[in-house]
C-alpha cells in the first residue's frame, strides 16, 4: 500500500464559536485522513441493537414483551494483512473504533499512519482491515500479539506481565475544574446514551469541554470500546484532549487510564470504584483520577489540586 503523507493534528481545537454549555457538537469536520472506513456492505453490518422477545413477571404474574437488547460481535483489528486483536464490541462507530484502539494500543501515532481502512463484514463477525504507513508497518511486526478476549478485555492474551502494565504516558499541566462542572456533566452524559436508554446495557465514555459542554460520546457493551471510539472520534476531528476532561459510566480500571493518558486529558471522571492499581497508575501519569461521581457529590484519588472549590 502507498504511503499516506503525515497530517499535523490541530492543537487545542474547540467546539466552535457560539457553542453553549452542554450541546453535544456531533458534526465538527472530520480530518481528511479519517474519511475512510465506510463498509464494503453496509447492509451486512448488524444494527447495534436487536428487539427481542422476552416474558415478564412483575406482580403477581407474567406477560410477553419485546424488549432492545445490545448487539455483541466480534470485531477483527488486522493490519497489514495480519491479524492483532479480536474484541467484542458494539457494532456502531467502527472508524472511530479502529482508529482510537490503534492510537491507544501504541500501533500507531496519529490517523495518517492508517493509510487505508475497510469495514469488511463477515458471518462470523466483523473485521477492520487496515494497511499502514511502512514505517509502521515495520515496528508492528516487532511487537505484533493475538487478543482474543471477553467483552472489552484489555489485557487477554498478552504475552507477559511487563507487557500487561507497560509504562504510561505522563500528561501536561491539563485543566482546572470546579466541582459544579464535574457535577453538571454526569447528567448531559446520560442524556446522550441513545444506545443504552434503549437497552440499559451500554457503558458510556465522553469528552466534555469547560464552558461548551459535551463535545463527543461514545457507547459501547464493553467500557474499554466506549474510550477507544471516544478517542478516535476525537482525534478525527482534531480535538485536543488536553483541552478537557473524560467522563466514563464505568469503573476505572488501569486500562481506562493508560487510553486516558494517550488522549493526554488530565482528568477522569468516573461513576463507579477505581481500583488500586488505576490510582497508582493515575498518579504516575499525572491524571486527576475522580470517581464514585454521582449527584451528591464525588471522591479525588490522585492530584486533587486540579479541583478548584467554588469561592
Amino acid at each position: 500500500m502507498p504511503d499516506q503523507p503525515p497530517t499535523t493534528l490541530r492543537r487545542g481545537g474547540r467546539g466552535g464559536p457560539g457553542a453553549a454549555e452542554g450541546i453535544v457538537i456531533a458534526d465538527a469536520p472530520r480530518a481528511e485522513q479519517c474519511r475512510h472506513g465506510q463498509p464494503t456492505d453496509a447492509d451486512d453490518v448488524p444494527a447495534p441493537t436487536s428487539h427481542v422477545a422476552c416474558l415478564a413477571h412483575r406482580g403477581a404474574g407474567a406477560e410477553p414483551r419485546r424488549r432492545s437488547v445490545p448487539e455483541e460481535t466480534p470485531v477483527a483489528f488486522t493490519y497489514n494483512g495480519t491479524s492483532y486483536a479480536v474484541m467484542m464490541a458494539t457494532p456502531a462507530d467502527l472508524n472511530d473504533f479502529a482508529v482510537g484502539f490503534s492510537l491507544t494500543e501504541g500501533v500507531i501515532d496519529r490517523p495518517a499512519d492508517i493509510a487505508s481502512l475497510d469495514i469488511v463484514p463477515h458471518d462470523a463477525g466483523i473485521e477492520l482491515r487496515m494497511w499502514l504507513a511502512s514505517a509502521h508497518a515495520s515496528a508492528l511486526s516487532e511487537r505484533r500479539h493475538r487478543l482474543a478476549g471477553p467483552t472489552g478485555c484489555g489485557l487477554c492474551g498478552v504475552e507477559s506481565l511487563a507487557t500487561a502494565v507497560p509504562p504510561i504516558r505522563p500528561v501536561g499541566d491539563g485543566i482546572m475544574l470546579a466541582p459544579d462542572q464535574i457535577a453538571a456533566a454526569l447528567p448531559l452524559l446520560v442524556s446522550a446514551q441513545e444506545l443504552n436508554g434503549a437497552t440499559r446495557a451500554m457503558h458510556a465514555a465522553g469528552f466534555f469541554l469547560p464552558g461548551h459542554g459535551l463535545l463527543s460520546a461514545r457507547e459501547d457493551v464493553g467500557r474499554h470500546n466506549a474510550l477507544d471510539k471516544l478517542v478516535g472520534d476525537l482525534v478525527c476531528r482534531e480535538i485536543e484532549g488536553a483541552t478537557g476532561f473524560v467522563v466514563v459510566t464505568s469503573r476505572v480500571s488501569v486500562e481506562m487510564v493508560q487510553k486516558t493518558a494517550v488522549l493526554g486529558a488530565s482528568v477522569i471522571v468516573a461513576i463507579s470504584a477505581p481500583t488500586a492499581l488505576a490510582i497508582r497508575s493515575a498518579e504516575r501519569a499525572g491524571i486527576t483520577l475522580v470517581a464514585v461521581a454521582r449527584d451528591d457529590g464525588f471522591e479525588v484519588f490522585t492530584h486533587p489540586h486540579r479541583i478548584v472549590a467554588q469561592g
